[in-house]
């Protein structure tokens, strides 16, 4: 009796299309195949298998079933649940899911194996480049230089057949992590912790724990601990710690390695294909324990999956804004409940969805309210520029400039921090006032002094900064606006000129071998300035640094984002919480012109309960998340005229529940973006006052139908074309 297979296909289509299995193939859940679809077989993984009987229509065939490795039951149901929850189609989570099961295989390499025949003329340098060839195959310089000889004597070993070339693909395998090695010695409040985050992971069951400990006060150590009880729970258990910066990968790695003894499996986007293709398959096949990566690795096919770890679980690098729209946060705690797997969101600074779940007993709240060791947290001190202002064309206020020269004056270093990369972050003309800005965008072009171009943060734009100005023509006009950290790289060198001065940012390193080695350089002292971006506000361990700096402590609060008061105290805080972590104390110097403002007087009294106390009352009283939900609906289209009729037309359809709110349509905050023009409606609604989804413009025109349901989340975008 024939069966008909469901196939989801990696693409952006609807649902999962039906198939005959042939005869014999016998399928199973998970399969990867290939189908025909139009005029091409595409690769597609079953996601269902049902009786063909009584079909009323004749179905394709499934080509092939493909030699690559089973999704399991947990990633296929994760796939689909991801979909529906974020309002997508299938396709697009699949696809992310594949990525490094489409990547290519390592190319093999050629070596030298020995063939057991003698040379005709022995001599101890060919002696010790067989005794070298019977350890296994080499690489001819490999061999050469295990018997100290020249590659000459290799060449003629090869020559004269007792060499034989032979193509190897490599196998590189994960190292079995050691469950008997010893963790770092904990304190009392982290030992507490780790034993129920411990007792958590190996229980075998889905809970969600919120890891709550101020900066420097040891919670990768507690988690790890945790990740030990879970893999020492199962053979089979897998581990996988979420980062929001590629930047912090090397150093969480390296202390995984330390702890386990085996390096484990690494996955972002500067991870090159052959070795995503490796991690991949050694996660599906069960090789690979443990995985340290970015938000993407949520959909790799662990096959035991027992513990997931969110570090630094409030950053926004966690929310995935182009392509398929996803929070790694949330997904995170999804899968956990598929899998049946425990999961800990660690931070100094929860978002305030996490510590209201923890509030009402849905997570289990552990705080580490001190740090670890003799350190102390730094102490904290406000410079109102309206009364100590940078001197005129400067940034750095009289008094953070005298404190950075006490600190290099005691051998100490220091963190200027502003969340701001390039030099200046607008151009414009003094004689006409015309602002440089992107082709077909509203986006600023921000300049870069190093490689001498403006540039678009957004789109990618870049040109080189002209001589005139492009729109009067006024020559030696365009002036820089506002300070980048390049210019305050370039002030602090003016101001310390014998100080070792660096900067960090996404401009500057480029990769996480180049973030790995700046960060080993500041770790050991031969750094005295950093300027730095947010790259290095969290996660990192300087031991000498005793000062940071914020440059511009105000950036975060302007424009009217619901979460930038939580967003400014969520990243200062961290970014103060650098100073001070060994047994040196630390001090944190916050430039603003809002010195009154709850967020710094929040930051300065250290008082964090205080704030969050406060910001949740307004979000309850306005209903806004984590009591009720937000999401943003963003059309757009390249005629402004035809797009205001689509957005009025959504209007009218837009729900009339109760409970649900719908604001707009009016320009989205960028109005402009690659010559389309944006649109956007606001909705609000209480809690449990809808399912999705409400409404559907789909129905109207809008021409997405997948993409037309109002989601549940508490924040989310949602695009369509009009």
């Amino acid at each position: 009796m024939s069966r008909i297979a469901s196939v989801l296909i990696p693409m952006p289509l609807p649902e999962a299309f039906d198939y005959e299995e042939p005869e014999g193939m016998a399928l199973g859940l998970g399969d990867q195949v290939a189908v025909p679809l139009g005029p091409r077989l595409i690769r597609g993984v079953v996601t269902a298998l049902r009786d063909g009987t009584g079909g009323n229509r004749p179905l394709k065939a499934v080509a092939e079933r493909l030699d690559e490795p089973v999704l399991p039951p947990g990633t296929v149901e994760f796939v689909q649940w991801a979909a529906r929850y974020a309002v997508d189609v299938p396709g697009a989570p699949l696809a992310i899911a594949l990525r490094g099961a489409r990547a290519p295989r390592p190319k093999p390499t050629r070596v030298l194996a020995a063939t057991g025949r003698a040379p005709a003329r022995a001599t101890p340098a060919r002696a010790k480049v067989l005794e070298a060839a019977a350890a296994g195959p080499r690489s001819g310089a490999d061999l050469a230089r295990a018997a100290g000889v020249s590659p000459g004597v290799v060449k003629g070993l090869v020559d004269e057949g007792c060499l034989a070339e032979q193509l190897v693909t490599p196998d590189i395998r994960f190292e079995v992590p050691d469950l008997g090695r010893r963790g770092a010695t904990l304190s009392a409040s982290q030992a507490a912790a780790a034993t129920a985050l411990s007792e958590m992971a190996a229980g075998g069951r889905f809970e969600v724990a919120l890891l709550d400990g101020v900066t420097g006060s040891g919670k990768t150590e507690v988690y790890l601990e945790a990740a030990a009880a879970a893999l020492a729970s199962d053979p089979q258990a897998q581990v996988l710690i979420l980062l929001p910066e590629i930047a912090l990968t090397q150093a969480v790695i390296a202390r995984v390695t330390q702890r386990f003894g085996a390096r484990p499996g690494e996955w972002h986007s500067d991870v090159t294909p052959p070795a995503r293709r490796r991690v991949w398959e050694a996660v599906a096949s069960g090789d690979c324990r443990i995985v340290v990566g970015a938000r993407s690795a949520l959909f790799l096919p662990f096959r035991k999956l027992s513990l997931i770890v969110v570090d630094e679980e409030h950053d926004g690098s966690f929310k995935q804004e182009d392509g398929f729209i996803y929070q790694g946060r949330d997904l995170a705690v999804a899968r956990g409940k598929i899998e049946g797997a425990a999961v800990i969101l660690a931070s100094a600074t929860p978002s305030l969805e996490s510590l209201r779940n923890a509030e009402v007993g849905r997570y289990r709240w552990l705080r580490l309210s001190a740090r670890h060791g003799a350190a102390r947290l730094p102490d904290i001190e406000l410079i109102d520029l309206r009364e100590t202002p940078p001197e005129t064309g400067r940034w750095l206020s009289p008094p953070l400039v005298a404190a950075m020269r006490e600190t290099f004056a005691r051998g100490e270093q220091t963190l200027l921090f502003l969340n701001r990369r390039g030099y200046a972050p607008l151009v414009l003309c003094k004689a006409c006032g015309e602002r440089m800005t992107a082709p077909d965008t509203d986006s600023w072009l921000v300049e870069h002094r190093y490689s001498g171009r403006l540039v678009c943060h957004l789109t990618g734009f870049s040109m080189p900064k002209p001589a005139a100005c492009p729109h009067c023509g006024a020559k030696d006009s365009l002036v820089s606006i506002g300070p980048g950290v390049e210019r305050v790289e370039e002030e602090a060198r003016h101001l310390f000129p014998e100080a070792r001065v660096a900067v960090f940012s996404s401009d500057t390193i480029f990769d996480a071998r180049e973030a790995r080695r700046l960060v080993e350089s500041m770790a050991e002292g031969e750094i005295d300035i950093l300027v730095a971006t947010q790259a290095a506000a969290k996660g990192h361990n300087f031991p000498k640094l005793t000062l940071v700096g914020v440059v511009d402590a105000d950036l975060g609060l302007r424009g009217g984002d619901l979460r930038a008061a939580e967003r400014t105290y969520q990243l200062l805080a961290q970014a103060t919480g650098r100073a001070g972590r060994k047994d040196r104390p630390g001090r944190a110097l916050l430039q603003t012109y809002a010195p009154e403002h709850a967020v710094m007087q929040a930051l300065k009294a250290q008082d964090r309960d205080a704030f969050v106390e406060a910001e949740m009352a307004e979000r309850e009283l306005a209903g806004l998340p984590p009591f009720g939900r937000l999401a943003a609906v963003i059309a757009s289209g390249p005629d402004a005229g035809q797009l205001e009729a689509f957005m009025q037309t959504m209007a009218q359809a837009a729900p009339n529940t109760p409970g649900v709110e719908v604001y707009g349509p009016a320009d989205a905050p960028l109005g402009l973006v690659r010559g389309r023009r944006r649109k956007r409606f606001l909705v609000r609604a209480d809690r449990g006052s809808i399912s999705q989804p409400t409404w559907r413009p789909g129905a109207r025109g809008c021409g997405h139908p997948g993409r037309s349901g109002w989601p549940s989340t508490s924040t989310r975008t949602a695009s369509c074309s009009a």
